[in-house]
This record gives structure tokens, sequence and C-alpha cells, in this order.
């Protein structure tokens, strides 16, 4: 080859060359612009957590990520699928499982500010509840006693609570107040004028949702449940009531209308897939089926229960037979305190001891009877209950750095038999943080406190024998 056409080739390899060089970094120019341009914009972040979705898998992320946006969650997964995520705010939840928030399925938040008393007093609804609330219950006890059971329950890793109690409309402004879900069972009267007054003011409420509230078969009329059951009917709302809770409620059933509480009920038109049933503990096998065929929810109070030394709910059964079972704490007069962690152990323990059987009711169960089980039990299993995109936002991380959480090695059993409510480190509901590395950021719980505090002295006073 000549050498002018050897300067030929090269000066045409180097044009090549350069034109290759230009090519690959225009390319690398277009890959960076398509990566920003994948990027998602998201309000929240939650990183480098053990995430436990609760959902059909019930498996766990090592190291998960959780996108929020508005009030719905975005993404769930592991690190690498969250990498294309920009949020607002990042939460770093090293050390910590992120789980759904719990759903206390009834109580009776505003009772906190009777804590502690009458715990040993046989009859005591009757004897020495009913008598005490007579003289002391208004709208302002009630506020700041809900304040005070609400924080308790955020605390200990609660986002939603079905509550029962007078003065519904200070229960409300208190869950508003302190951004918590709540599905408020107003009491029910003869005239429901004001029941529907209340449900048209919370038209388009993210977080208070209105509930029929009947206290139970032998406080109520039979006209008055059969027009409520009619009235829930109407309006599509939940109803709930105290079901085949007390021995005295069964003998008088039976002695006046020759029925079980179930039977009763199911002979005013209460029974039915938006009722739900609180504590149904004495059950017949033709109650349990009974229930599984109207599609009712039951609420667990296992600790009250068994504190009033009232009995074990049939579970198992229930469960066994398709009833959907979520728990609850009941009042603060009955269980005392009103996170569900402090439940889980009980409900485990409990049914293993009373079937004399250590392989029945597994930490899996519990925990899903705390989260999705709640869900289903207010008919809200498309947007609580578990981790999932499209869902509501409301997320808890559960520290596990405590000594009692070391090692951890599965995750639903260290939360049914180790944790506490106090390694709740960070709470979310709606998408909002309401509680971050143990600080409540919507309400100051001390002076929270120091109202409960002016309030027990009131109590003090019409209860002269209270140490």
């Amino acid at each position: 080859m000549t050498l002018p056409l050897r300067k030929c080739f090269a000066t045409c390899r180097h044009a090549v060359l350069g034109a290759c060089l230009m090519l690959a970094m225009f390319a690398s120019a277009r890959a960076g612009a398509a990566s920003e341009t994948a990027a998602v914009k998201v309000d929240l972040l939650i990183t480098n957590g053990l995430v436990f979705p609760m959902d059909a898998s019930r498996g766990t992320i090592t190291n998960g990520f959780v996108a929020i946006d508005g009030a719905r969650i975005v993404a769930v997964g592991p690190a690498a699928d969250g990498a294309r995520y920009r949020a607002t705010k990042t939460i770093d939840a090293r050390g910590g499982i992120v789980m759904p928030g719990m759903i206390n399925t009834h109580t009776h938040a505003a009772m906190t500010v009777f804590r502690g008393l009458g715990d040993d007093v046989a009859d005591r609804l009757r004897r020495f509840i009913w008598p005490l609330e007579a003289k002391v219950v208004d709208a302002e006890l009630v506020y700041w006693g809900s304040l005070h059971g609400m924080i308790e329950m955020i605390e200990g890793g609660v986002t939603s609570l079905v509550d029962s109690y007078p003065f519904p409309e200070s229960t409300t402004r208190a869950a508003q107040e302190l951004g918590m879900r709540a599905f408020i069972a107003y009491p029910m009267k003869d005239d429901f004028a004001p029941f529907r007054a209340y449900v048209e003011s919370l038209r388009g409420d993210p977080l208070i949702t209105p509930v029929v509230g009947l206290h139970s078969p032998y406080a109520e009329t039979p006209e008055r449940i059969r027009a409520a059951a009619k009235l829930a009917d109407e309006l599509g709302l939940l109803s709930t009531m105290h079901v085949a809770e007390m021995d005295f409620e069964l003998k008088e059933l039976r002695e006046k209308h020759q029925q079980t509480p179930i039977e009763y009920l199911d002979s005013l038109g209460l029974l039915g897939p938006r009722f739900l049933a609180a504590h149904a503990i004495f059950l017949t096998e033709s109650d349990i089926a009974l229930l599984a065929q109207r599609g009712v929810a039951v609420a667990h109070n296992m600790v009250a229960n068994i504190k009033s030394a009232k009995g074990v709910a049939p579970v198992l059964k229930l469960r066994a037979a398709g009833v959907t079972v979520g728990l609850g704490t009941d009042g603060p007069m009955s269980g005392n305190t009103l996170d569900l962690i402090g439940q889980l152990g009980y409900v485990a323990k409990l049914h293993k001891l009373d079937n004399k059987d250590r392989t029945v009711m597994p930490a899996i169960d519990v925990v899903e009877m705390a989260t999705l089980g709640g869900a289903r039990a207010l008919r809200r299993e498309a947007q609580l209950g578990s981790l999932e995109p499209g869902k509501l936002a409301d997320v808890i991380i559960v520290d596990t750095e405590s000594t009692a959480m070391v090692p951890l090695y599965d995750v639903a059993t260290n939360l049914v038999y180790s944790a506490s409510p106090r390694d709740v480190r960070t709470a979310i509901i709606q998408g909002r943080v309401v509680m971050e590395d143990r600080r409540l950021l919507t309400v100051d719980p001390a002076l929270v406190r120091g109202k409960v505090r002016e309030i027990m002295q009131r109590v003090r006073a019409v209860v002269p024998d209270v140490k």
C-alpha cells in the first residue's frame, strides 16, 4: 500500500473513532436524561427498613422501602427498586420493622380518666361505672380523656380505632386534632336526627367515619335496635354493640325471649356484613354458625375479658367458621392499657392454654388480626391493614434495638412475644407523620396529661374512698 493510501485509511479510522466517541457521549447523555426523567417524586420515603407488609405473601423485605405520595402508598419493595424515588421527606428506618398501623376495633378512649378505679369491684358496670359516669362525664372530660387515650394508642402503634362513648362530637374533635383515624360509634337515641346531622357534618372527612352505636342487648329496647339496624342499612354504615359479654345478659334474654343474644339480635335484623360484635364471649355452636352465615365481624378483647374473669371468646372456632376477627382493648377501666402490642402475647398464649394446644394461634395469625383482620372487620381491607400500592398510608416503625427484641429470627414472633408499646418509634396516618422518634408532632402530650390530672381531682371528689 502506498503512503498516501495509508494516510487516507488512518484519517478515515480516526474519523470513525471520533464519530463513535461522539455517539457514545450522546447516548450517555440521553441515558442520564432518561434516568432523571424516570425519577419519581413522592412526599415521603421510608428507607432501610425491615418491611413487613402483611400482604398475601406474609413475607418480609430485609432492606426495603415504602414510598408515599399524599395519603396513599405508591410502592413497596427492596431498596434497589426504591432508588428511583425522590422524596420531600425521607425517614431512615434502619433497625426498625416497617409495618401497617394496628387497628383497635373496640375501645372507649375517654375512660382513661377513670383508669385504675373499681378494678376489683364485683358487678362493676352497674354498681360502679354507670353511677360514676352519670356524675362526672361531660363534653370536656370526653375531649381530654379521648386525646389522652388516643395519644397512648399512637405511642403503641395503633393508627385506627373504633370508639364508643357519650359526647361523640368531643371524641371526634380529639381525633381530628391529633390526626388519628377514628370510627366513631354515635350512641343512638330514639330520635335519629342528631345522628343524621353528625353524619352530614363529616361528609368528606378523610379520617372520621360515623358508626351506628348501640350499647348492648340488655340496655337497648328492641324497637331502637330494629330501627337502628334499618338506619345503618339506609346509610350504608357500620353498626356495633357489646354482645354476649355478660352472664346476666344471657340469663335475661333467655328468660324474656328464650333466645341467645345472637339469636335475639338476628330476630331484630341487626346481624349482617356491616355489624361489628364486640366481645362475643358466650357463644353456642349455632351462634357461631349464624354469625358466619350473616357475615358478622367480631372485636376480640382478650385482656379486658380475662381481667374481668368473664372467659375466653371462642376465636379459634369463629375463625374456622369464616368469621372475621379483629382485636380490641376495650376501655382503660377494663383492660387498663390501650395499645394492641401489649395484647398480642395474651391473645396467643391464652388461646393455647384454653385449647391445651401450643400449636394453635400462631404469631402470624395474631399480627394478622391486629392489622388486616381489623381492616376486614371494618370493611376497609381495600384501603387499610397492609402495606400495598394504592392503600392508605397508615404505617408504623417498630424498633428492634431494645434488649428484648434482640435477636430477631422471626418478625411476627418478636412482635407478639417480645415487643412492647415503647418499641414503636414512628407512626404515620393518612400519609402524615404524627409521631417521629417517639415525639408526637400534632398535640402536646404534657399539656394533655396535665388536663387529665385536673379531671382526676373532679373524679376524686365524687369517689371519696379512692386512694
